[in-house]
């Protein structure tokens, strides 16, 4: 079985590498930007005149900005809502980049995602420590009486909600440990953690998502697949800090540790 899972590890590693340098990936963000900090509506490097109206960014501009939109040259003006699918399938677009328009707590923004990043050029791959058992480890969801929002701080240095769902209790290197954890529409949990290695032989943070529990609330902690939080690869990413409690008190030698 263990061989197996090894195996499984390293198909899901190599599975990773290959989503974080892909053309749109984390490593081709080249900015973030509010548009509330531009009131005469124009963004950093990117044409056009962009303005938020209600619960929609309106985006006016002309044939020689050069932009697409549904992936037809654009002018004049069109309303947009929030992207929802992947950043390559963002509407608006400016030869091979990709303008993502995201809203985060009422506030509205654009992600310029460019294939030609300096990142995604010089991208030698991510530091992650092969398979070991004794990180994969059973747990036991509880979850709140309702959602809880804390406010954390997030990497770009502002401080924002996160809504947590519950706890997930679980043993690891002989302690009975907690992670207070938020629960994405599928199911799966999500744990923004640090641990004693934090800053230190790993990334200062890391994310992990075990699978939705059961009827029990039991699940795997497999911290074999802790992952780097997408402002490893760019500094333009907004991830939250992890919240109060979620700080380990034991190394945890596993999984992805930083770039290479």
């Amino acid at each position: 079985m263990t061989t197996d899972a090894s195996s499984d590890w390293r198909r899901w590693h190599e599975d990773r590498v290959d989503t974080v340098s892909a053309p749109y990936g984390p490593l081709a963000l080249t900015g973030t930007h509010w548009i509330e900090d531009y009131p005469e509506g124009r963004l950093p490097d990117i044409p056009g005149l962009w303005a938020v109206d209600g619960d929609e960014v309106v985006l006016t501009a002309t044939a020689a900005d050069g932009l697409t939109v549904d992936g037809r040259p654009f002018s004049g003006g069109t309303r947009l809502t929030a992207d929802s699918g992947p950043e390559e399938s963002s509407r608006v677009a400016l030869g091979k980049r990709r303008l993502v328009v995201l809203v985060r707590e009422g506030v509205w923004g654009v992600r310029d995602y460019d294939p030609d990043a300096e990142a995604r050029r010089t991208f030698r791959g991510i530091d992650a420590t092969p398979y070991d058992p004794r990180w994969s480890v059973p747990g036991r969801f509880t979850p709140y009486d309702g959602t809880r929002t804390v406010r954390v701080g997030t990497a770009d240095g502002v401080e924002r909600g996160l809504a947590l769902a519950g706890e997930l209790a679980f043993a690891l290197a002989g302690r009975e440990l907690t992670l207070r954890v938020a629960r994405q529409a599928s199911g799966v949990l999500w744990a923004v953690f640090a641990d004693a290695t934090s800053g230190d032989s790993s990334y200062r943070f890391r994310f992990l998502y075990p699978a939705a529990p059961d009827a029990d609330g039991l699940t795997t902690v497999d911290f074999n697949r802790a992952l780097l939080p997408p402002c490893a690869f760019a500094g333009h990413f907004i991830c939250p800090l992890p919240p109060p409690g979620n700080t380990l008190d034991v190394a945890v030698e596993a999984g992805e540790r930083r770039l290479l």
